[in-house]
């Protein structure tokens, strides 16, 4: 007789599983999977060692250390069952013998104990965990010498959670991971599993098993529209950019020059290929860097980047917030791109989506069978104009998970600003809703008080770990104090989109010029509020999409009109106070509305209308650089004065910037008819020459050469509240802007 079949003999009843333990096992129901697996004492210098592996044929249990056979363990009562003993003490590994004589030895995931630790798990729960991309998720790394894969989920109200892939046939009864009470945290450790492998999470929630869902903090993911987690490479990134994140918060001062090209990755410019595919992040780095460098911008700001399932939500309705899109490429190449950005001396910007994430079933859509990203009632849970759930940002853990997500790509990636989205939608528990469709806040009212603090302490924490991190706000209420800083009740961000400045001066440009008489408030009323917040002037990709038109196409007149208008707009814009935003295609005056599923008109560029609006944004960079004025008191009602504001008959704007005193001012005078006006006589603030520096009527920009000969010089003759005036030529739909020469 065997000494297998001895020791089946003797001891079954202390290797076989009672009826209810075998039934949640081989059913997946177990919640405690590390209490009937893996090792366990059982006294007198012995350790019981039961393994549940479907499919296996047998399991032979091997010294870790030299490879020995310690024993051969016996099938139990349904396959795939073994156990056996070995001695205390030792450590083992498995072999195992899979079907058609496929032979797999790894240590057993369920002989390793606990792995967060207790202080990983309190931090979570508080919410006040900022490394969660480096605890929770997929983590390839070392446990007892061993290389492999953590995996830990936060599943509170799961019943069982199993981690599954391709290293274990996708099957949940393979991998079911240890809970850790109370903070819902569920963890497991599968050995010698690398970085590249695929996997989702199979959980048990309390109404049955749910969909298998992506990791929420998984480090990187499937090229859309495969769904699934990928391992991460683990070793670090060889960055280059000291130098550039030394200087970033000087480069970061609201009186620095700050002129952000939006772009939207995937249809910037595509491939010559069959499928017209979108570029990598190694060839955007190629072409859209040098591209942005050479017209003179001081940032790239990217539509969302976060793994998103849909690319026409264009990244605005994201499932990874730790995850760059993989249809660009691996994480590390997105951070080669920001390497090479920085190096070039451009910024990198992203939006960055807090409000809402969309209902696909692989996502955090009731990830854990209850409702636990978003909130459960839909008059606080779900957004009727986008049909997307609201995260619960009042919940400790989700207020936690969202600022930990915008840490990482600051920390992690080297962004140098976070453009938050949406927030108008945060602020107000009625946004979008009618009476009765929403829920007041605990004192009746319509503020999302929770929201506010979220963004509140969002701001305060990236601005003590991050300074000179930018965090800039879509938001377009009234709401008081969006930039002024969170310890003086504001919300702290450090830039605010000017919505109202976009649409009242779009209006004004959309109007025929002989009717723009009538409209004149609507630019000089910008200047009325234009110093209670730092603003940014945005012309983003909100403006040319879902039946807008296009920039030039929203101009009016006959070509030369359009394009005269359009350049016109530009020079006022990239003189009047504010930091500037200018969405892809707007350089080239693209006459079609954006299409994210194609690249830029560059064949435009033919045209010399095209070209020359090119060249005129490249210019407008420029000077916006090299002069203080247009940029040293931005924030500062003493950085401006009106000196021309109320020439509606003539629709003529004028007005002086200024730097410090040792500065020289500028002066930008704005004729938005198609009527040449010479004699118009302008007031200015020193006597001296007055060079012109920008004429958007130059033929140099395709304009009709109209102008001042580059310089005029100032007389005596007080006008406009100012001591000296000049008398210029204002070109039709022009804009003029003459800086002082001491």
């Amino acid at each position: 007789m065997s000494a297998m079949t001895v020791m089946r003999m003797r001891e079954p009843p202390a290797l076989e599983l009672d009826a209810l333990t075998l039934a949640a096992l081989v059913d997946g129901h177990c919640d405690d999977p590390f209490a009937v697996l893996g090792p366990h004492s059982i006294g007198a210098g012995r350790v019981r060692i039961r393994c549940y592996l479907p499919q296996a044929e047998a399991v032979d249990v091997l010294a870790r250390e030299d490879g020995r056979l310690l024993s051969t363990l016996q099938p139990l009562q349904v396959p795939g069952l073994y156990a056996g003993h070995i001695g205390a003490g030792q450590a083992y590994r498995l072999r195992i013998r899979w079907p058609g004589d496929s032979l797999q030895e790894t240590e057993d995931p369920y002989a390793f104990g606990p792995l967060l630790s207790d202080f990983d798990l309190y931090l979570i729960g508080e919410g006040s965990h900022r490394e969660l991309g480096r605890c929770l998720g997929a983590q390839a790394l070392t446990v007892d010498g061993v290389p492999g894969v953590r995996f830990a989920v936060w599943a509170p109200n799961a019943r069982r959670v199993s981690v599954v892939g391709d290293f274990n046939s996708w099957d949940g009864r393979r991998h079911s991971m240890r809970v850790r009470r109370p903070s819902g945290v569920w963890e497991i450790f599968v050995p010698h599993l690398q970085p590249g492998s695929v996997y989702k999470y199979e959980i048990l929630g309390p109404q049955g098993l749910l969909p298998l869902k992506a990791d929420p903090v998984a480090l990187q993911s499937q090229v859309a529209p495969m769904t699934a987690s990928i391992v991460a490479e683990p070793q670090p990134f060889a960055w280059t950019d000291d130098g550039w994140l030394q200087s970033r918060r000087e480069r970061a001062a609201v009186s620095a020059p700050l002129s952000i090209y939006e772009v939207h990755a995937g249809s910037w410019r595509r491939r010559w290929d069959a499928g017209h595919s979108s570029l990598s992040w190694d060839e955007l780095g190629d072409q859209l860097i040098a591209y942005v460098a050479e017209l003179g911008f001081t940032h790239i700001e990217l539509l969302p980047v976060m793994s998103h399932p849909f690319g026409g939500s264009w990244g605005y309705q994201p499932l990874g917030l730790f995850a760059p899109q993989a249809s660009f490429g691996t994480p590390d190449a997105f951070r080669r791109f920001v390497d090479r950005a920085h190096q070039a001396g451009i910024g990198v910007i992203l939006d960055w989506v807090p409000a809402h994430f969309p209902t696909d079933e692989h996502g955090l859509a009731r990830f854990d069978g209850t409702a636990l990203y978003e909130h459960e009632d839909p008059r606080e849970g779900f957004h009727q104009d986008w049909n997307t759930l609201i995260y619960n940002l009042g919940r400790r853990e989700v207020h936690g998970f969202m600022l930990a997500s915008a840490l990482h790509w600051i920390e992690h990636y080297h962004i140098d600003g976070l453009r938050v989205d949406a927030v108008a939608s945060m602020l107000y528990r009625d946004y979008s809703r009618q009476p009765g469709e929403w829920i007041p806040n605990r004192y009746g009212g319509r503020e999302n008080l929770e929201n506010v603090d979220f963004l509140r302490h969002l701001n305060t924490v990236v601005g003590d770990r991050c300074p000179g991190v930018l965090m800039i706000a879509e938001e377009s209420t009234a709401w008081p104090g969006v930039t002024r800083p969170a310890h003086d009740g504001g919300l702290g961000f450090t830039y605010k989109w000017n919505m109202g400045w976009m649409h009242d001066t779009l209006h004004y440009m959309r109007s025929d010029p002989v009717h723009r008489r009538y409209h004149h408030n609507q630019i000089t009323f910008g200047l009325v509020y234009a110093f209670s917040e730092h603003f940014v002037l945005p012309l983003s990709h909100d403006e040319v999409v879902h039946g807008k038109g296009s920039l030039i196409g929203k101009m009016p007149g006959d070509d030369w009109q359009r394009y005269a208008n359009l350049r016109a707009y530009y020079a006022f814009m990239w003189s009047h106070p504010g930091k500037k935003l200018l969405f892809m295609g707007g350089e080239l005056a693209q006459q079609r509305e954006w299409d994210h599923d194609t690249q830029l008109d560059w064949a435009a560029l033919r045209d010399p209308r095209h070209a020359g609006m090119q060249r005129l944004i490249g210019d407008l960079n420029r000077l916006y650089r090299e002069t203080p004025a247009l940029h040293k008191k931005d924030g500062d009602g003493a950085g401006f004065h009106w000196l021309i504001g109320d020439d509606a008959g003539n629709s003529v704007f004028a007005y002086v910037r200024y730097g410090s005193d040792a500065q020289p001012p500028l002066i930008a005078i704005c004729n938005f008819t198609p009527v040449p006006r010479n004699g118009y006589r302008v007031g200015v603030p020193r006597s001296g020459r007055w060079r012109e520096v920008l004429n958007t009527d130059s033929q140099h920009y395709d304009g009709s050469g109209s102008g001042n000969l580059g310089m005029l010089n100032a007389a005596p003759q007080p006008s406009h509240g100012q001591p000296f005036s000049v008398q210029l030529m204002l070109p039709p739909l022009a804009v003029v802007w003459l800086r002082h020469e001491p």
